[in-house]
């Protein structure tokens, strides 16, 4: 195969996204189980939020060692066993008889899903050259909506045909194969795969070249927006090396406090969403899988345009679709106090909502492979994404003591008021570039 030009790392990507597609139906059938959770367990909303927030607990408790288990052992063994793990705790959660046992199913499915987000992000940093980086990565944020948007369909099925319970035990299946698949198929690099040439292995790293480097100073000049470079504050720094300099960068605290109210928000549309359609808005089982899917259909769209648009037209910045998302999502929040009764329309608003939430979900991801090198990017994104998961831990909990006291249209101000911050913090970091635009002289 050294003669010829394989794609394989489009075929990891592939296998990528269905993984991840499973792995995130994994932690979302839980939201539309979860009216009939609580009616077999009597439980408040605040108990209820507690049982969704537990995943996020270990899931974000589990990202930074994820890293460094990554960074020792390789992504091949961490993320199969991570995706192994998952699989198995998703379908204990159908023999659980108390709400104690679901607590503690959802805290330990959070701790196992761990290496396989870090794992995927890593298999994306070695296996594509940095010009294709944003694309891939917006595939693989589109697989983990891609699972919500699969799931409410399903679930319903299996309620109507079985029951609850069930949800869980069918959801396991997949993952336990695909883990195995994953182990079979994906080597830690490119180079050491059999199914890659070595022009393949040539192009993924090609950009490291002094060639690769003349051709992007050509198409430099085809970048006018020199004016959004001074907005996002774009400079050329060194890379991030080590961990030591990692956990001092103010760029990646930044990046992962954004990051903790976007992933927050997704979280609440995740797991609280079915709740209000069924109660507040009062649709039957299979409307309420309809709009509930909705969203997400949205923000598959999104993450696949949003990691395109970055590479394509904005020359790998990532950071002024980070504050897109942001400042949208303020406004697409506060829209949802005047949600509309009519399921279609509604349905349209929340697809918006998503896409809007999605198109600079993925740069958060991709941030940090400017920011870094390859060898340490695991662990700056691992604490990224500790910042994100915190967010899914909280949010969801502090909506449920929300709707104790008062109602939807306090949780919507305020998921609109935490958008906001976000695109605070995200615009006091740098955007790493290697020759920032500077205006033109007239």
């Amino acid at each position: 195969m050294s003669g010829k030009m394989t794609q394989y790392r489009w075929w990891v990507m592939a296998f990528i996204f269905v993984i991840y597609t499973i792995a995130n139906a994994d932690r979302a059938n839980i939201g539309f189980a979860l009216p009939y959770i609580r009616k077999e367990f009597a439980m408040s909303n605040t108990e209820a939020g507690a049982i969704i927030s537990l995943f996020f607990a270990g899931y974000s408790i589990g990202q930074i060692p994820s890293g460094f288990l990554i960074r020792k052992f390789g992504m091949r063994s961490m993320f199969s066993m991570g995706m192994l793990l998952t699989s198995i705790f998703t379908g204990l959660l159908g023999f659980a008889g108390n709400a104690f046992h679901f607590k503690a199913l959802r805290l330990l499915i959070g701790l196992a899903e761990s290496p396989v987000v870090v794992g995927c992000t890593t298999t994306i940093n070695q296996w594509f050259p940095p010009k294709e980086k944003g694309t891939a990565t917006g595939m693989f944020l589109a697989g983990s909506k891609l699972g919500p948007l699969i799931v409410p369909p399903i679930c319903a099925w299996i309620i109507l045909t079985f029951g609850w319970r069930e949800i869980f035990i069918a959801f396991m299946i997949p993952g336990v194969l695909l883990s195995v698949f994953w182990y079979i198929m994906v080597n830690n690099k490119p180079e050491e795969s059999r199914f890659v040439s070595q022009k393949e292995v040539e192009y993924i790293h090609s950009s490291e070249n002094v060639a690769m480097e003349k051709k992007n100073t050509e198409k430099k000049s085809e970048y006018k927006l020199w004016w959004l470079d001074k907005i996002v504050r774009a400079k050329k720094v060194e890379p991030l090396v080590n961990s030591k300099q990692i956990f001092r960068s103010w760029d990646i605290y930044g990046a992962a406090m954004g990051y903790f109210f976007m992933v927050g928000i997704v979280s609440v549309l995740m797991s609280w969403l079915p709740s209000y359609l069924v109660n507040v808005k009062q649709f039957a089982i299979m409307k309420t899988a309809f709009v509930s899917a909705s969203p997400f259909a949205g923000t598959v769209v999104g993450n696949f345009l949003g990691g395109w648009v970055s590479d394509r037209f904005l020359n790998k910045r990532r950071k002024p679709l980070m504050m897109v998302t942001a400042l949208s999502t303020t406004i697409m929040m506060y829209s949802l106090v005047y949600a509309p009764a009519d399921a279609y329309l509604l349905a349209l608003l929340l697809f918006g909502t998503g896409f809007l939430l999605s198109v600079g979900y993925s740069a958060f991801a991709v941030y940090p492979m400017g920011r870094t090198t390859k060898e340490a990017y695991p662990v700056a994104w691992g604490i990224v994404n500790t910042g994100g998961q915190l967010g899914g831990t909280c949010f969801p909990l502090i909506v449920g003591m929300i709707l104790d006291k008062f109602n939807w249209d306090v949780v919507f101000a305020s998921l609109a008021f935490g958008s906001f911050i976000c695109l605070l913090i995200v615009s006091t970091i740098i955007e790493p570039v290697e020759d920032p635009l500077e205006k033109p002289h007239s």
